[in-house]
């Protein structure tokens, strides 16, 4: 924390990676107005390695400390993973967000195969590989080649960040999808961009700026991802005229010694989700009397675990010949067995794997070491279960079998270029 402590306060959420010192060339400037809070995620800059499985638990924890350090209302500035902690504090608690700024944020960070798929790479290889490409992601060639020192920090940035937290944090980025829900954004809103930002450039923030009603763009030119480490001036330039714009008594904290802190809550029962649209429509499979319909969730494991192309192209077109066996491998398979209480995924994978070169079905074999890989079974792991099954399932399946998983964990585990 920075600045007075009775002004109006302003957070500050970092990028996936980075620590709150990105923000280090602002402080100076918006200290002198608001009292500044900056945090880490989970596992970052030493903070506690407690991973955090969604954007929306993330934004339940920087809540319960600011309720600790007696803040109610706040302005909030956040940068990439830290703008789609902003975006769902305005969409769950607009009575605790007075003013927004989405740094190098997006309704949606790419597709969940990506995110997931550099979560496995971070699992096989640790972080150097991220750590190593971090630079080249963040800033523009002409600025890391002019800045050396500010390179190496980001580099060992990434590298002292908590791996399992990292792979957490991509997985609550895979999860967040914001898009159909900007309209209900109700705070004025800067969506500030670096013009050459390759991660989340200058199409995701206009994606923000139409949807969100009162948004305006601002195009920061010679920057990248890290916009405020690169052009930090025109940040803090930017950041002050909008939030000197917000009403103050919208933004301010309330004194520590008028703000006890209670214990927490008993968290409330968790009702069924109902099912969506797409499940009132079925293919001719009927709804099992008396409980919801398996389809929606078991559609959403069987993305989460295969993936979304792969599940694109297995549903692709309005096949009336498939159509119903599609819909009972979603809500059997998938939406009964798949969600079931009494093993976790990974148990899962192996089983079903251990079955498969039992079976003789290479080609599934392939899409489900694939998905072993994205529910969290390590190369090693998927050895072991194969080697096991060179004594129960006969050494020619294993054989071809591991012929398969070394295709797949090659390509799933080799660092992007």
């Amino acid at each position: 924390m920075d600045g007075p402590d009775d002004a109006p306060v302003l957070v500050l959420g970092p990028s996936l990676g980075a620590t709150w010192h990105m923000w280090d060339r602002q402080v100076a400037d918006l200290s002198a107005e608001w009292r500044v809070v900056r945090y880490d995620l989970p596992g970052h800059g030493g903070a506690p390695a407690e991973p955090a499985e969604s954007v929306a638990e993330l934004a339940d924890r920087l809540l319960a400390t600011l309720d600790a350090i007696g803040v109610q209302r706040f302005g909030y500035a956040g940068c990439s993973i830290g703008g789609a902690v902003g975006l769902d504090l305005a969409l769950r608690r607009p009575d605790r967000v007075g003013s927004l700024a989405l740094v190098a944020a997006s309704p949606r960070f790419g597709t969940a195969d990506e995110l997931r798929s550099r979560g496995v790479i971070v699992r096989t290889n640790g972080l150097e590989p991220v750590a190593l490409a971090a630079p080249a992601a963040w800033f523009t060639e002409a600025f890391a080649a002019a800045q050396p020192a500010i390179v190496d920090w980001a580099v060992q940035m990434v590298r002292t960040t908590d791996p399992v937290c990292y792979i957490a944090a991509c997985e609550a980025l895979a999860t967040f999808d914001v898009r159909t829900e900007l309209g209900r954004v109700a705070v004025p809103a800067l969506v500030l961009v670096g013009a050459e930002d390759r991660v989340t450039g200058p199409a995701e923030a206009r994606t923000l700026v139409a949807g969100i009603p009162d948004a305006r763009l601002a195009l920061v030119p010679g920057a990248g991802h890290l916009a405020p480490v690169e052009q930090p001036a025109a940040v803090t330039d930017l950041l002050v005229q909008h939030f000197s714009a917000a009403p103050q008594d919208t933004l301010t904290a309330i004194p520590l010694q008028a703000q006890p802190i209670a214990p927490a809550a008993p968290a409330a029962p968790v009702a069924a989700p109902a099912p969506d649209a797409v499940d009132a429509v079925s293919a001719g499979v009927p709804e099992p009397a008396g409980r919801p319909d398996p389809y929606g969730p078991g559609m959403k494991t069987r993305r989460e675990v295969l993936g979304d192309a792969h599940v694109d192209a297995a549903t692709a077109g309005d096949d009336p010949f498939t159509a119903e066996f599609q819909e009972l491998v979603t809500r059997y398979a998938w939406g009964e067995v798949w969600n079931r209480e009494g093993l976790d995924r990974r148990t899962r994978s192996a089983v079903t794997m251990t079955a498969l070169v039992a079976g003789g079905r290479l080609e599934e074999l392939a899409v489900h070491v694939r998905a072993a890989l994205r529910n969290g079974l390590t190369p090693d792991e998927i050895k072991e279960i194969l080697l096991h099954t060179a004594v129960y399932c006969g050494m020619p399946a294993a054989n071809a079998a591991f012929g398969v998983a070394r295709t797949v964990v090659r390509e799933e585990t080799t660092p992007r270029s």
